[in-house]
């Protein structure tokens, strides 16, 4: 959770919202891939930081399905990401800070309970989450000023 916090700031001091994610192997404890924010300067509405490193690690291993792996993410995915996540069959997924609304596991469209979900990895809530929650509130208030 620290890396992905680490590429949340990284996000952040590049002007995107900062949210990160860190596919890793949970055995090993191997980083397999990070991902930032980056739907403003790739101009890619898709380039959440979930699908940034969903991407890198189905290129690292060379292929889609990352079974058995997980992702640690700043923020609860969105039903974009979470449909994503369920797509390359992540094992575990834990994320910090709740998002009420724009969240898609334990908020609004909670893909995984959906009995269209053919996936449904292990959920993990909480780690780092006050940590995540202050970045994103203090980034969001420095843009208003």
């Amino acid at each position: 959770m620290r890396i992905a916090l680490e590429a949340a700031q990284a996000a952040a001091s590049a002007g995107e919202t900062p949210v990160g994610a860190v596919v890793f192997d949970p055995a090993t404890g191997e980083v397999i891939a990070v991902g930032a924010n980056q739907p403003i300067a790739t101009h890619d509405p898709t380039a959440h930081a979930e699908v940034v490193a969903l991407r890198a690690a189905a290129a690292r291993l060379g292929n889609y399905r990352l079974t058995g792996l997980a992702l640690a993410v700043t923020l609860e995915p969105c039903a974009m990401c979470a449909g994503a996540i369920s797509h390359a069959r992540i094992g575990t997924l834990i994320y910090g800070a709740d998002d009420p609304k724009g969240g898609g596991v334990a908020h609004g469209a909670r893909v995984f309970d959906q009995p269209t979900c053919h996936w449904r990895p292990k959920v993990v809530s909480g780690p780092l989450a006050a940590e995540s929650a202050a970045l994103l509130k203090g980034f969001f208030r420095a843009r208003r000023k």
